[in-house]
């Protein structure tokens, strides 16, 4: 069958695109697809058939827009109103597979922010404020709700769900299917509800992090998890050593803390079953 021509602006002739809708240079906009008033988009992006970009999104250069993807919508939030002003802004270079939903913020002049070079898979939903850093890979059917932080080259397994407010360290790599209400730190890998059991030590050598960095950081992991110590204890007794740049921010996320708290760690009796120690 022959493929339908393009609009020369590389609009598909049944696309809705309001006429106040700002686009870069080859862009491409596919069939039925609907770009609505306050909508900008940068260059060579992508919006497939039955994309709806809505109220104010303001995206980079070079994004995907998936199949029946929907962003800009607005939040699922009992205070937000029709007159509240609010938006979704996005970096470069990121894809955002089938039925992708992302809402924009829910408070006047807030948003929802997504870093550059993220792969969301099908089904994933960004709920209003939502905060997601760069090269961030969500597997289908991941669930953020409102106000949730993702940091930078986070892994998040299938199926996965976050409550409101939490925070996922950078360089988290968190087992499909579990569910999580607490605060999770940089570095760690998540396994079952609100349980890390060790580091991302793959991750973070292809990070090119080196080994005295990265035994730094299991040192850090070590004072929060394995020394006996509450996690106030382990702040303050963190205060005496010289940390790395990443063991730092580890212990910086740490003693940040809010009311949702921390993940706890997986007893070191069943990390030695489990590598047969």
């Amino acid at each position: 069958m022959k493929k339908p021509a393009l609009h020369p602006l590389n609009i598909h002739p049944t696309a809705l695109v309001s006429p106040k809708v700002r686009l870069g240079r080859n862009t491409e906009v596919g069939p039925y697809a609907i770009i609505e008033e306050g909508v900008t988009l940068g260059d060579d992006c992508v919006v497939q058939a039955h994309a709806i970009l809505t109220n104010n999104v303001t995206m980079g250069d070079r994004n995907l827009v998936g199949y029946g993807a929907v962003i800009g919508a607005a939040p699922q939030d009992f205070d937000h109103n029709a007159s509240i002003t609010s938006g979704v802004t996005i970096g470069n270079d990121n894809t955002f597979r089938e039925h992708v939903t992302i809402h924009r913020g829910s408070k006047e002049g807030s948003l929802t922010r997504v870093g550059d070079r993220n792969l969301l898979m099908g089904g994933v939903h960004l709920g209003h404020n939502v905060s997601v850093g760069n090269r961030t890979i969500m597997a289908n059917n991941c669930l953020l709700a409102g106000y949730v932080e993702v940091g930078d080259d986070v892994v998040l397994g299938g199926g996965s769900v976050f409550h409101q407010f939490l925070r996922v360290g950078e360089m988290c790599m968190i087992r499909g299917g579990t569910a999580w209400s607490k605060d999770i730190p940089p570095y760690t890998v998540g396994i079952i509800i609100n349980v890390v059991c060790g580091l991302n030590a793959v991750g973070m050598r292809r990070k090119g992090i080196s080994s005295a960095s990265r035994a730094d950081v299991k040192k850090a992991y070590k004072l929060l998890y394995r020394s006996g110590l509450n996690v106030e204890q382990a702040i303050e007794a963190g205060k005496s050593f010289e940390w790395s740049e990443e063991a730092g921010r580890f212990m910086s996320f740490v003693a940040h803390r809010t009311k949702r708290g921390l993940c706890s760690a997986r007893s070191r009796t069943n990390d030695q079953a489990e590598a047969g120690e």
